[in-house]
């Protein structure tokens, strides 16, 4: 059975019915008054707040008849679809209706199945108590029709030690982040004495010793220990939250290896067994003919092995394409199932769908069934995605085109219309089948060319783009394989496509479960300002936890400009390629594919390329902490001594500058003006006063580079002081 979802997984909770008033409203629509969304009738239509405009801000504000801690928010519908339901929409919480904590951002489907969002309901581990709620919406499913909500639920903990505690917290948390906020300015203004008064009144740290320590080196202008102090911190990791938010690049590097090793194909499938440290390759399409060779390339020696040049006559698969593989390392064994027919090749006995193990240890192939569809399990099908949980030793198995019979000669040869294969799961164990949902399923739409990954901890399967009849997909979805649960992560709207990896077939996609990340590898994608299907070099990078997707690069560059060179820094664009990760060395391999050559239609590729995304080192962060410090030491010199300052850029600062980087070398050329801006500035305010707030400005951005719960509050004071 399928569940439905909207956000995370649901959970069973102790929580109780939350009673409320329509406490303030922005406005509404005549005879859809906002008390409306306290019953629950899907059938009439009149049944709803309506406001009376789509312009923001439109907001209603619920108030609960007794403190709780908000655990959920159940939006009912209508019966039918309608265009004024909220495509998007954002929820408040707090105590005060003037001091609000979003809590949600999310969106409703545009059809008449109520949903249920949890709300964030605890503020640094402790419960976050409520006694207002307000609902903002953003956008309607009609981008010219009035927002419109028809029915609303709260669900919570009313249990006063519960709400109590998160009132004290609370209460407790906004005093001393308050203090905090008062000494943060006192000591940006120097006033010392107030400073010190307040610090030992209130028994309350600014920030954590070391980052106080770094202030008093940096406000006493000791630029030199600040280098110090900043080499320290780096080399102890107290900069490593900071690397790891920066975005990754990409560095690509061509393998080459002598021979024998694989030829050129595309549709091939490759896996890598972390335990022999060992990619393995299999079949594929070599412009003319179905391949049935079998391949490892072992990493540390850099060396491929031919394992057979016939897998069939070695009691394996036969000569095949599209099919798809995934290992257990466990108990090293290699699982085969599908494949490719031309349709002259489709005769009722060659359209079973086999299925086969490779014993890594023994070199040994076994055939599990000859018809996997006999057992309850796919028809024979190609450009599906298969994935293995090793803990629970099932398989699962999701879309691909189903291969049909040829027609039969002499009838009418009429257009088949593609039939897609379902979601199944294989127990190992049991040798048995289970089908999850068909390919009519609504919620988990079947289709081919996409990707299909696993993960271990969340014990989630991510499903991500393909084709469905002509339609390039870019939707994003999740599915719980312990509770049926199914989150649409993204719907993949045009508005959203920006932030996306291009809809499109035949993307490769791997998964690091311990770093909570996924990556894409672009294929053929579909340009909607084209006519032609498009190979684009691009690499993504999903975020799971922060929910957001990254493109560490993109490459437009037509094929035939690779071709002209001697030495590529990339692999150029294509499909129908492979792609494998080793999560333990943090590094991908490619390995062939179909570069998409109008020209050369047969063209197959067998170059094989390591990728490694990288962030900056400890030593290059280090060199920009120190390019940071010596600008600041180069401007106060500006302030007092010119001819010292312009000695300083010529030497100190010259020399940790990257001269062959245009940016920093055109940075560097600039800096000379700074003595002329400082001169001016000087005129006009107290020397002593200027270099003091020119050191705390240093100490800010130097700051940024710690953790937050480190350092003073990042906002200020005058951000809070209404002009």
């Amino acid at each position: 059975m399928i569940m439905a979802t909207s956000s995370m997984s649901a959970s069973k909770l102790d929580l109780e019915k939350l009673e409320y008033t329509v406490h303030k409203f922005s406005s509404y629509s005549p005879n859809y008054h906002p008390c409306n969304i306290q019953e629950d009738k899907p059938e009439d239509q009149a049944s709803r707040w309506s406001s009376d405009s789509n312009n923001p801000p439109q907001f209603l504000m619920l108030k609960l008849s007794k403190f709780a801690v908000l655990h959920t928010i159940k939006f009912g519908k209508y019966e039918k679809t309608h265009v004024c339901n909220l495509k998007k929409f954002k929820v408040y919480g707090g105590l005060e209706e003037d001091h609000m904590l979003e809590l949600l951002e999310a969106g409703l489907k545009n059809d008449s199945k109520p949903e249920t969002f949890f709300l964030r309901h605890k503020v640094g581990g402790k419960p976050f108590a409520c006694r207002y709620l307000k609902i903002v919406p953003i956008q309607s499913w009609g981008s010219s029709f009035n927002f419109t909500v028809w029915y609303v639920e709260l669900s919570g903990n009313t249990d006063w030690h519960d709400v109590k505690d998160g009132i004290h917290w609370l209460s407790k948390h906004r005093e001393n982040e308050t203090v905090r906020f008062c000494m943060k300015f006192l000591r940006q203004m120097n006033y010392t004495a107030a400073f010190d008064s307040l610090k030992q009144e209130s028994n309350i740290l600014l920030e954590h010793p070391a980052l106080s320590e770094l202030f008093d080196i940096v406000s006493s202008g000791e630029y030199l220990k600040t280098e110090q102090f900043m080499d320290s911190a780096v080399q102890n990791g107290m900069l490593n939250s900071y690397i790891s938010k920066l975005d990754y690049k990409p560095s690509w590097k061509s393998i080459n290896t002598d021979r024998p090793r694989p030829g050129m194909r595309g549709g091939h499938q490759m896996c890598l067994d972390s335990y022999s440290d060992t990619i393995f390759l299999l079949g594929g399409w070599d412009g003319h003919h179905d391949l049935s060779d079998f391949w490892s390339y072992h990493v540390s020696s850099n060396t491929w092995t031919n394992l057979s040049t016939d897998t069939k006559a070695d009691g394996g698969p036969s000569a095949r394409s599209c099919h798809k593989v995934c290992v257990d390392p466990e108990r090293r064994q290699i699982f085969v199932l599908g494949r490719y027919l031309d349709i002259q090749f489709r005769t009722a006995g060659s359209l079973k769908s086999d299925f086969y193990v490779y014993n890594i240890e023994s070199n040994e192939w076994m055939k599990i069934t000859d018809d996997t569809s006999s057992m309850g399990g796919p028809k024979l099908i190609f450009d599906h995605q298969m994935c293995i949980d090793v803990k629970k030793r099932i398989i699962y198995v999701f879309g691909g085109r189903v291969l049909q019979p040829a027609p039969i000669s002499g009838e009418v040869s009429t257009h088949q219309e593609p039939v897609y294969s379902g979601l199944y799961s294989y127990h190992v164990s049991t040798n048995t089948w289970l089908l999850i949902s068909t390919e009519h399923d609504t919620l988990i739409r079947s289709r081919v060319g996409h990707s299909m990954l696993f993960h271990p901890i969340y014990r989630k399967l991510y499903v991500f783009a393909g084709q469905r009849n002509k339609d390039y997909l870019n939707d994003f979805f999740s599915y719980d394989v312990d509770s049926g649960v199914v989150e649409q992560i993204s719907e993949g709207f045009s508005r959203d496509c920006a932030n996306l990896p291009a809809a499109g077939f035949t993307h490769r996609a791997t998964i690091d479960s311990d770093l909570d990340e996924i990556y894409v590898l672009s294929g053929l994608s579909k340009d909607k300002d084209k006519r032609d299907d498009q190979v684009q070099n691009s690499f993504w990078v999903y975020y799971i936890q922060q929910n957001k997707w990254v493109c560490v690069y993109k490459s437009e560059v037509p094929n035939v400009q690779y071709w002209n060179k001697t030495q590529t820094l990339e692999p150029c664009p294509r499909f129908a390629h492979q792609v494998v990760y080793d999560s333990l060395r943090k590094v991908h391999y490619l390995f062939g594919g179909n570069p998409g050559m109008s020209c050369l239609p047969k063209l197959r590729l067998d170059d094989f390329w390591k990728l490694t995304l990288l962030r900056p080192s400890n030593p290059q962060l280090i060199r920009q902490c120190k390019i940071l410090i010596r600008k600041y030491k180069f401007k106060e010199l500006s302030y007092t001594n010119m001819l010292e300052a312009m000695i300083y850029l010529q030497s100190s600062l010259y020399e940790v500058i990257d001269h062959t980087h245009p940016v920093e070398s055109l940075e560097f050329a600039k800096l000379p003006t700074v003595m002329f801006e400082t001169n001016t500035c000087r005129k006009h305010q107290s020397l002593n006063h200027e270099i003091y707030l020119h050191r705390t400005k240093l100490f800010d951005e130097l700051a940024s580079f710690f953790p937050e719960s480190m350092t003073q509050p990042r906002a200020s004071l005058f951000d809070i002081v209404p002009l």
